[in-house]
């Protein structure tokens, strides 16, 4: 099975891009954040950061199983900022969606993040930490600009 990895700092449109994908390959689509509830995978909540706290390593045994478990798809699209760190040998592709950061600060406020969640996801973004990480742990990355 095919299994695409979609990762990127919050807002820069994985979501619509990673949906997109699977219906136009016919793949299956998994929302990790909701499989994150049905499994409850949250081991907190970090309330400087204003975000759950979730241990990676819970999350990838929870996607590993899920993806071995999959009889029928011919593939899969798994959309998350977490997504990246499911070790390469489960991943076909890992594609990170990156967006302008005009285009970014807006979404992220429009979403009524605080100014310091804002500035923390525009550093992410100029810093490339999603992509960083993906490389350094051994995806086969490849770049979306999604404005």
């Amino acid at each position: 099975m095919i299994v695409i990895l979609v990762s990127g700092t919050p807002g820069t449109g994985k979501t619509t891009y990673a949906r997109k994908l699977a219906k136009d390959k016919k793949y299956r689509y998994l929302d990790v954040n909701a499989l994150i509830d049905e499994k409850k995978l949250i081991d907190g909540y970090d309330k400087k950061r204003d975000s759950k706290i979730i241990d990676t390593e819970k999350l990838n045994a929870a996607l590993i199983e899920l993806i071995s478990s999959e009889k029928k798809a011919k593939g899969m699209v798994i959309d998350s900022h977490l997504s990246h760190f499911l070790p390469p040998k489960y991943a076909s592709k890992c594609i990170i969606t990156k967006c302008s950061l005009p285009v970014l600060k807006k979404r992220l406020e429009e979403r009524k993040y605080s100014k310091a969640k804002v500035r923390e996801n525009l550093d992410a973004e100029i810093f490339d930490t999603c992509r960083v990480e993906a490389l350094e742990l051994g995806h086969n990355v490849e770049v979306v600009l999604t404005d």
